[in-house]
């Protein structure tokens, strides 16, 4: 299969007004839209994972307050009705942003960042300005970023984020007004601001899809493994086109390259060996580039796909033994029966599970349909992955505290690795002349996802380095976007309700057994700059 490329629009001072009306006619015309960042820092990383969700949510806007977002990804994808099967078109831009306001970097932000390519003198010289908290007079008529958000607050589409706490803190603080002094008046804004509803694909990634890990370069590549099984065995399967921008945008064009292992053997070469256990389970390791084991995700999801076989096999084989031990002796195989059962449930036959969750089910239907063959994900190793934790205990959370330590402070996934439980964890506007690329099941693993996402896997570089929001966003996009060709598969019915109900406005939380609601509950009311701002928005919209 050839290499693949996702083009990623840079947005910066100097192109922003060129580019306003293409990015403004993508977000109305998308069916929803992914987002992500990449911030200066996160903070006292305790406080992001206290059990109380109040001093969460405290702790979060004091990072707010005092960071700043550098970068901000966002990816539109518009369903195409006319082409056959669940094709989008997909636009991508990556926003390079400076706050005009003093604020807090933290040296492993830094660190982090530059490590994965991200270009602080370009943020310095050609970042879009901006400044936080509420509007300065009346800006609602202004191109900038603040009136950008707006417009994605008007386009009322779903929005799509992966351990999105942190991230919908930032954004509200950044770019529309000053945070709510209390969670309850947050989550009532947010809901008004978004009516179709916010949707958070760590959430789908662990209690939908159930796979193994949840951080977003393993959710991304596990979905377009399995979407590429799913095209092979000719069923019904995940299509993404994007723009052919014209010769004179080819200067802020980034393209994104990628590339099945099995297209290119030397690959990511030296990252086969024995994999970084910690890594596995958390897309996070301490030792960063310098790890000498393997951070490659396509070796780790063919690690565990393996398990997964080693124990269906292991099953199969104790439930056929007990068949043919029932009759000599019934009574005492039966109860030996319900104990082997029981290990084999708790995974104490190999190794331990990484998340709380059991098999992923969508991995196991799709294996029941498609032929037993490695799926080719398409994406190239990306170094910014978010560290996260998936189970509810303690160890967990204390391996999501020291992911984000690493990568939270730049990066959009270490956000999700510091919010949520270790989280703290393009668009259709195509200029004239723009044909259009078909890329089935693409994948790409370009700026994975940093932030707590300190992990990194070693691959090879674009032109403008491995970590990006823009890509970010893609990734948070697609996984969605396969969650929703599930979940269509299964009889959902698409025009009536939330547009996808299982996930509609629930948010991740790390170390909380249920997510968090995105609703206006009685007892709470809106704050009032939200008030004055939608006003605002629809007197100006």
């Amino acid at each position: 299969m050839a290499r693949r490329r996702v083009p990623v629009v840079d947005v910066q001072s100097d192109n922003f007004r060129e580019l306003w009306p293409s990015m403004v006619l993508a977000l109305r015309t998308a069916t929803f839209v992914a987002v992500d960042t990449e911030l200066s820092g996160l903070g006292a990383r305790k406080s992001l994972l206290s059990p109380c969700l109040e001093e969460r949510y405290k702790a979060v806007c004091n990072a707010a307050r005092t960071r700043s977002v550098l970068s901000l990804g966002v990816a539109c994808f518009k369903q195409l009705p006319e082409k056959p099967g669940h094709t989008y078109l997909c636009q991508v831009y990556n926003l390079t942003l400076l706050c005009t306001e003093d604020y807090v970097v933290e040296p492993q932000s830094v660190q982090f960042l530059v490590q994965h390519g991200f270009d602080f003198n370009k943020q310095y010289s050609q970042g879009i300005p901006y400044h936080k908290g509420n509007d300065k007079g009346n800006e609602n008529q202004s191109q900038s970023v603040r009136t950008f958000f707006l417009e994605l607050i008007r386009a009322k589409k779903p929005l799509i984020l992966h351990n999105g706490l942190i991230d919908l803190v930032f954004l509200y603080e950044c770019f529309y007004a000053h945070l709510p002094d209390n969670l309850g008046t947050f989550t009532a804004d947010l809901s008004e601001m978004f009516p179709a509803g916010i949707y958070d694909t760590k959430y789908a990634s662990e209690f939908e899809t159930r796979f193994v890990a949840s951080y977003l370069e393993y959710a991304y590549k596990k979905c377009v493994r399995e979407n590429c099984k799913l095209r092979d065995s000719g069923g019904p399967h995940l299509t993404v086109e994007f723009c052919s921008y014209p010769a004179n945008m080819s200067h802020y064009i980034d393209f994104r390259h990628c590339a099945l292992e099995e297209d290119n053997p030397d690959l990511g070469g030296e990252n086969k060996g024995p994999v970084c256990e910690r890594f596995s389970a958390y897309g996070w390791c301490p030792k960063g580039v310098k790890c000498p084991q393997s951070h490659n995700i396509d070796l780790i999801i063919d690690e565990d796909d393996k398990l997964c076989e080693e124990r269906r096999k292991k099953r199969r084989h104790k439930r056929k033994r007990r068949k043919n031990a029932e009759e000599p002796a019934k009574g005492s195989e039966q109860e030996g029966s319900e104990k082997e059962g029981a290990l084999a449930q708790n995974g104490e036959e190999g190794p331990p599970q990484k998340q709380s969750c059991y098999e992923p089910v969508a991995a196991t239907q799709l294996a029941e349909i498609t032929p037993s063959r490695e799926g080719d994900p398409l994406e190239e190793n990306s170094v910014d992955m978010e560290p996260e934790v998936i189970s509810d205990t303690s160890t967990q959370q204390e391996e999501d505290l020291g992911s984000t330590e690493v990568a939270a402070a730049v990066s959009p996934s270490a956000k999700e690795n510091a919010s949520d439980g270790d989280q703290v964890d393009g668009k259709p506007v195509v200029p004239t002349g723009v044909d259009s690329v078909n890329h089935p099941d693409i994948s790409k693993t370009e700026a994975a996802c940093a932030a707590e996402k300190a992990k990194e896997t070693p691959g090879i570089p674009s032109q403008g380095g491995t970590h990006r929001a823009g890509f970010d966003a893609f990734m948070t996009g697609y996984i969605m976007a396969y969650v929703w060709m599930l979940k269509k598969g299964k009889d959902v019915d698409s025009d009536v309700g939330p547009w996808l109900p299982d996930c509609h406005n629930k948010l991740y939380l790390s170390g909380k057994s249920v997510p968090l609601q995105i609703v206006k509950s009685l007892f709470s009311k809106s704050s009032k700059a939200h008030g004055k701002k939608m006003k605002l928005a629809w007197a100006s919209g």
